[in-house]
């Protein structure tokens, strides 16, 4: 499994989040043309608390947010818009952590109610857009952010979910 998820809140379980998240997991990897098999990472399902406290920690930004992710080496293109540093597994046989994502219900629920949107498919998004980030992918600048919605959105259509950036 290339998923390990860690539950802080039960609400999680009511959407059936270990199968969304393995199966966005999965699918950004393919994407990339990454064996998913190959790979590991850890999902934290929590809440806006939690989260908060996390951003706070991390990013020196004390407010809920959607989506955290912790990347197990700095993969990022040294110019906007290149591609980040491709993964290779280590060792043969053995999973390569690529990293901790923790993403929020309260907020993932909010936002989803807000855009109307179903909250699985936002949930699924964000999974996609933390896996990413793992990758080193970032839409900090313009380019990289053009090629990281772009992968989202493709990865996104091919899992038969409409592109989240046009709703």
């Amino acid at each position: 499994m290339l998923t390990d998820t860690i539950f802080e809140d039960d609400r999680w379980q009511t959407v059936d989040f270990e199968t969304l998240a393995e199966t966005a997991a999965q699918a950004a990897l393919a994407h990339i043309g990454m064996e998913p098999g190959q790979f590991e990472v850890a999902v934290l399902a929590c809440d806006d608390a939690r989260i908060a406290e996390l951003n706070a920690d991390f990013r020196d930004k004390p407010t809920p947010t959607n989506v955290l992710s912790w990347p197990a080496q700095e993969r990022a293109a040294e110019d906007d818009g290149d591609t980040p540093s491709p993964v290779v597994p280590a060792f043969e046989g053995i999973p390569e952590e690529l990293g901790d994502i923790a993403i929020s219900y309260d907020t993932c629920l909010r936002e989803a109610q807000g855009a109307g949107k179903s909250f699985e498919n936002h949930v699924t998004h964000l999974v996609i857009h933390g896996v990413l980030h793992l990758l080193g992918y970032d839409h900090i600048r313009d380019k990289d952010a053009t090629l990281m919605e772009g992968l989202e959105t493709a990865i996104l259509g091919k899992m038969g979910i409409s592109d989240p950036y046009k709703e």
